[in-house]
């Protein structure tokens, strides 16, 4: 999809509803703080639930942000969003290329230089790579730290998007080291003032090429 390298960079929103605030609540802040990606995730909630939830956000998102769905591709496409995020062990990725053709963006989790180059040799549209830093959100093995993202920047010409306990603080870090995008989860649904704190992520990504 030729727009990957445009919809995959600055601030990537990825929703939790075990922090304050339902998943609506969550992207309307985040867009009112100016975020224009936002991927859906959430592995507690039912299939009729999950899927009726994905429709309210693809209407709150509608001409203002980019959406992902995380793992099921189905209803990726029935809400009209714009991609889907696979896990290592969620449907191959050839598979879901076939199924979803050109009309979604394809990301996918990747932990080592190994998985990074494997998807993007796959056809995928982009990487989620971490975790960058220690995080309680989702056990996906030690820290890689924001050197692997340097380490693996010349080899990955697909769009990075860095996961894993990324903060205010230590974005700048990761965006030095080559990362296109920021991928957070607590660090918006557990601010206090979510709009000013995404508004301040986009603000470090200012005059950045």
């Amino acid at each position: 999809m030729a727009r990957h390298k445009e919809i995959i960079s600055g601030l990537y929103v990825i929703t939790d509803a075990r922090e304050a605030g339902g998943h609506e609540e969550i992207v309307r802040e985040a867009l009112a703080g100016g975020a224009k990606l936002i991927q859906f995730r959430d592995k507690s909630l039912p299939g009729g639930e999950f899927r009726e939830t994905a429709f309210r956000l693809r209407d709150i998102t509608s001409g203002l942000a980019a959406l992902i769905v995380n793992d099921d591709i189905e209803t990726a496409l029935l809400c009209g969003a714009d991609g889907v995020h696979l896990g290592q062990d969620d449907m191959p990725l050839s598979t879901a290329r076939k199924i979803a053709g050109d009309r979604l963006l394809i990301g996918i989790s990747t932990h080592s230089l190994e998985e990074a180059l494997a998807a993007q040799a796959g056809g995928a549209d982009y990487i989620g790579f971490g975790p960058i830093f220690k995080t309680a959100t989702k056990d996906a093995g030690e820290a890689r730290g924001p050197g692997a993202i340097r380490h693996i920047r010349d080899k990955v010409k697909i769009p990075i998007a860095a996961i894993g306990g990324i903060n205010l603080q230590n974005a700048p870090e990761v965006i030095d080291a080559g990362a296109d995008a920021v991928a957070v989860i607590s660090a918006i649904s557990g601010a206090k003032d979510a709009a000013d704190t995404a508004r301040r992520f986009l603000e470090l990504f200012n005059g950045r090429s």
